[in-house]
């Protein structure tokens, strides 16, 4: 799999524009700061093509660019070429997913609402399997097992020595919703409730009696970067996914996930709900 403008080139294209645009400088501007034309400025920022560490680490510099925001592009400029780990497992990805999975691996935090199912860092793999074979693509066993492998590795980053946090707000139909069967259900909820004892992972479920409610917007990921000039957020859906990355977007994402976290029932609360979901789906 070739290593694109949907891996670290990407990110790295879209946060030296952000910082320029922040900085209020044209692109002839930047260039004649770091001693490079306006289109080698440009191409820098279109997400493909080559690039020179020592120019980014120039321009960021110019940008006023905090030390994390610097060191954090300028790495990123250095691994531009490094494929994932996920390419390890054969196959083709989808370009959403490489992505996704490069914001993941270098994400400090994740603030995830789910409407339909468990988000994936959290998955059993009988739900996953029961989640991948509902899909409306038929996949061969094989293929079903690489996908349950790929989304078990994923997890590894919440028990690295310094995991990202997770923040997970679940609508109530999540925890109701029975994927895959009882069984499978009922191992997927004690499994929520055992990631509740991780100080780096928060569960809250957003009960049905809150009613209607502003944010009813479907799930969406808010993948925190080193500062939050960085963050990303990530927004699945039936044919496709987008990623979002204006101030303007993150703005409207946040907000929504402040008021969603601010409705939804307590960590401690939460917790009961799931431990009553399981005992009413025996």
């Amino acid at each position: 799999m070739k290593t694109g403008p949907t891996t670290r080139r990407r990110q790295l294209g879209a946060t030296l524009r952000k910082l320029r645009e922040r900085k209020g400088m044209t692109l002839e501007e930047a260039g004649k700061l770091v001693g490079v034309s306006k289109a080698t400025i440009s191409r820098y920022e279109t997400k493909d093509g080559p690039v020179r560490w020592p120019v980014v680490d120039a321009l960021c510099r110019e940008y006023e660019a905090t030390e994390a925001e610097r060191a954090a592009v300028v790495s990123w400029a250095k691994a531009a070429r490094e494929q994932g780990w996920w390419t390890s497992f054969g196959g083709p990805l989808p370009e959403t997913l490489n992505f996704l999975l490069t914001l993941e691996d270098e994400a400090a935090r994740e603030d995830h609402f789910a409407t339909i199912y468990v988000p994936g860092l959290l998955q059993t793999p009988g739900y996953i399997k029961a989640v991948i074979q509902a899909s409306e693509t038929r996949y061969s066993a094989d293929e079903v097992d690489r996908q349950v492998a790929i989304r078990m590795k994923r997890q590894e980053i919440l028990h690295r020595a310094q995991p990202p946090h997770l923040w997970a707000v679940l609508d109530e139909s999540v925890v109701r919703r029975v994927v895959g069967g009882p069984d499978v259900m009922r191992a997927q909820l004690t499994h929520l409730a055992d990631c509740t004892e991780s100080p780096n992972i928060t569960i809250q479920i957003f009960p049905f009696a809150t009613g209607a409610h502003a944010t009813a917007m479907g799930s969406f990921v808010i993948l925190g970067g080193p500062e939050a000039s960085m963050d990303v957020v990530y927004v699945d859906f039936h044919t496709g996914a987008l990623f979002l990355e204006t101030e303007e977007e993150l703005a409207t994402y946040r907000g929504a996930f402040d008021y969603l976290r601010a409705r939804a029932l307590s960590p401690a609360e939460s917790l009961a709900a799931i431990h009553r979901a399981r005992k009413e789906m025996q």
